[in-house]
């Protein structure tokens, strides 16, 4: 039996995929913050939006390369 057909192996993304999920973090952190805590509607608006398109682009990345 071979020890190392049967381990699993983490994959390795580049930064720039780890800065994606530092964003939809981040913009999740600061939607619900100015929907709980604010009025700005346009602002909530504006977060929720990037931090959906952050969380596409990441998706649609990890399924075409990873």
């Amino acid at each position: 039996m071979e020890p190392s057909r049967y381990r699993w192996s983490m994959a390795t993304y580049p930064p720039a995929w780890y800065g994606l999920w530092f964003f939809v973090a981040f913009f999740g952190v600061m939607t619900w913050y100015l929907r709980n805590f604010t009025e700005r509607i346009q602002a909530t608006k504006a977060a929720a939006l990037l931090g959906t398109a952050s969380m596409l682009v990441l998706v649609a990345w990890t399924w075409s390369d990873f």
